[in-house]
């Protein structure tokens, strides 16, 4: 006999003080009924300790299922603090199936300096660093400058981006030891933006943004390519 996991993760969340959020996806292929449907429940809460605020929540499937154990998908937790002028919120995501590591992400940022430094990581038997990037913010006259090294230690690969934004333009350059290219991007009117980008391979391409009601269309074109 299948027990119903909407009804019983709605008793645990209720039990925790926090209510169940429910949400309905749809699955990828083709499904004679509800098969396609993928309904999903998310339940979380927070409390503080010192200094420190904590939130946490679990996100699992309400698929009904004789396996409950099969259930859980998602597990986090973030923890947030200051150090001195610095604001370091840090977050864990586990797979509920492997508990053996956990991604980890973690941001420092000092509105003062408008430095921010953000890093990804894997905890398990051995703490690695994956990413590691900082952004810093120089005001000038109304005009901003934003420079932003970024290193993946994985690949070994490291790039910068530099950007500049003055009234309705915006300009930024990418950069790493094998590639370059640069994107500008011209606000043309309430509705309308446009932002050509010329690669150091040659490629060049044309995005043109318009705003739709409460939303925007975005088309890429690439000539000799395609439209997205």
């Amino acid at each position: 006999m299948k027990t119903s996991a909407l009804a019983l993760l709605a008793l645990i969340g209720g039990a925790a003080a926090g209510r169940p959020q429910l949400s309905i996806n749809v699955r990828d292929g083709s499904f004679d009924d509800l098969g396609g449907l993928d309904p999903t429940l998310s339940w979380s809460a927070s409390s503080s300790s010192g200094d420190v605020d904590l939130e946490y929540g679990v996100e699992a499937s309400a698929r009904p299922t004789a396996d409950i154990a099969s259930l859980p998908r998602k597990i986090w937790g973030t923890a947030s603090t200051k150090v001195g002028d610095w604001g370091v919120p840090a977050r864990a995501d586990l797979d509920a199936q492997d508990l053996s590591s956990a991604d980890i992400e973690v941001d420092a940022a000092n509105d003062g300096e408008d430095l921010s430094i953000h890093l990804e990581a894997n905890a398990g038997d051995s703490f690695s660093v994956n990413k590691i990037e900082a952004t810093k913010g120089i005001d000038n006259d109304g005009n901003r400058i934003t420079v932003n090294p970024r290193y993946d230690l994985n690949t070994e690969e490291a790039d910068v981006v530099v950007a500049y934004a003055s009234g309705d333009t915006d300009i930024e350059v990418t950069a790493s030891r094998d590639a370059q290219s640069v994107k500008i991007s011209q606000q043309i009117d309430d509705e309308n933006r446009v932002s050509p980008t010329l690669a150091s391979s040659g490629d060049i391409s044309v995005e043109w943004e318009r705003k739709v009601g409460d939303g925007s269309v975005t088309t890429t074109v690439t000539p000799n390519d395609s439209i997205d």
